[in-house]
């Protein structure tokens, strides 16, 4: 015989009758700010208006008056427990309801005065909304009782019938609830989770750049130490070591730098050793893009190899590549122009495509929600240069970039 249903209903209830009262709800304070400093005067003033009233209808049943007092209170004391401890209201709701029928006068249809039956109501459909399941059973099981004893035949189905329907209305409120607070837990975690990820994907970003810029001059100071002693004349024996020294050491800086770039990196990849492309690879881009299908035409203009530095032909290189895959995804079919010039100390990248097959141009912020320009952007700004990107008056779209850059540092 499985006694794992018994077992659950007795634990339930010792919690209703005897256990802890259920989770407060939310504060007022929190839900309106505004009304909390007047929540304590304004239920004061309730409850003893309610004293009074309550004592106004038991004058007419000629009960002496300290009895009339007492029963004025328990009909009060619920209202006053149930904000904070809805069980215990409920528990004193039961008892006023037992105890407050002894003297109502026999000619009466219910054996409660209208506050006491109307505090009930509102008691009871507080509590039903806050426990749970095996304890709303056993809440509305027990309050019932009254109902059978001391309510008239005739008037018990609809007391019944009320207290069914605020049965199933407050549960369906409680899971309600539960779903909200699960789902506002799971937005927490997910905002968190996504934030997590942005800074890894920020790791990422400043990793890629620290490579680009310090591992490039790190491996020109070691190649330079190295080949000093071969590219000049008449070199000390001293000064030779000094220059093996400092290549050894470049070489561990760089060691070093690569072991702590691979940490700053995402989790899910590791250090990358591959090459960072460059202008000299767009072609390439280019040739790749055409085989897939699209009509790229790229112009070009005469680059020395030596006068843009290699963190600004990584980012136009970047920016071409992003503003292919934006062209592609956006306009299928449509022509693209890649065009590519440097002068003295400006590198100019500019993706142009034209209107797509179905001829719908493409709104200005279409780009814009996703993370591609956002990036190019970043990528622009970073080296102190300017980005834009939006439609054409033809239907089409272009992505333009201008990477400032110091012609002596690339000559170095």
């Amino acid at each position: 015989m499985n006694r794992q249903p018994i077992v659950v209903a007795l634990r339930a209830l010792r919690q209703t009758l005897l256990g802890p009262d259920a989770p407060p709800g939310r504060p007022l304070a929190a839900r309106w700010p505004r009304l909390a400093p007047y929540a304590a005067p304004a239920g004061l003033l309730a409850a003893l208006g309610l004293f009074s009233i309550t004592l106004t209808v038991e004058s007419e049943w000629a009960l002496p008056m300290p009895v009339a007092v007492l029963f004025a209170a328990m009909t009060v004391a619920p209202l006053l427990a149930l904000p904070r401890r809805p069980l215990l209201a409920w528990r004193l709701t039961v008892l006023a309801l037992l105890i407050c029928t002894f003297n109502a006068p026999a000619d009466q249809a219910w054996p409660w005065t209208p506050p006491l039956a109307l505090g009930s109501i509102a008691v009871l459909a507080v509590v039903v909304a806050r426990v749970d399941r095996p304890v709303l059973a056993w809440v509305v099981t027990i309050s019932t009782v009254p109902v059978f004893a001391l309510v008239h035949p005739a008037n018990r189905v609809p007391v019944l019938l009320l207290l069914g329907a605020l049965a199933i209305v407050g549960d369906l409120i409680r899971r309600n609830r539960l779903s909200r607070r699960a789902l506002a837990a799971q937005t927490e975690l997910s905002e968190r989770e996504q934030e997590r990820r942005a800074v890894l994907e920020e790791r990422t970003r400043i990793a890629r750049e620290m490579h680009d810029v310090v591992a490039h001059h790190m491996s020109l100071i070691a190649v330079q130490a190295e080949t000093a002693p071969y590219r000049l004349t008449n070199v000390p024996a001293p000064a030779a070591a000094e220059f093996v020294a400092i290549a050894a050491s470049a070489r561990d800086a760089l060691n070093d730098m690569r072991r702590l770039l691979g940490v700053l990196r995402s989790e899910s990849t590791g250090p990358q050793t591959a090459p960072q492309p460059d202008l000299t690879d767009l072609g390439a881009m280019v040739d790749a893009a055409r085989r897939a299908g699209m009509p790229v035409t790229l112009d070009a203009g005469p680059v020395d190899d030596g006068q843009v530095p290699a963190p600004v032909g990584l980012a136009a290189y970047r920016i071409v590549q992003e503003g292919l895959a934006n062209a592609a995804r956006h306009a299928a079919g449509a022509a693209v122009r890649v065009t590519v010039h440097a002068d003295q100390s400006t590198l100019g990248v500019r993706v142009q495509n034209a209107p797509p097959d179905d001829g719908r141009a493409r709104p200005e912020t279409e780009l814009d929600a996703g993370h591609g320009v956002t990036g190019m952007r970043e990528r622009a700004t970073s080296l102190g240069g300017t980005f834009s990107a939006g439609p054409l008056p033809d239907g089409g779209y272009a992505v333009a970039a201008e990477l400032p850059y110091d012609t002596e540092s690339g000559d170095r």
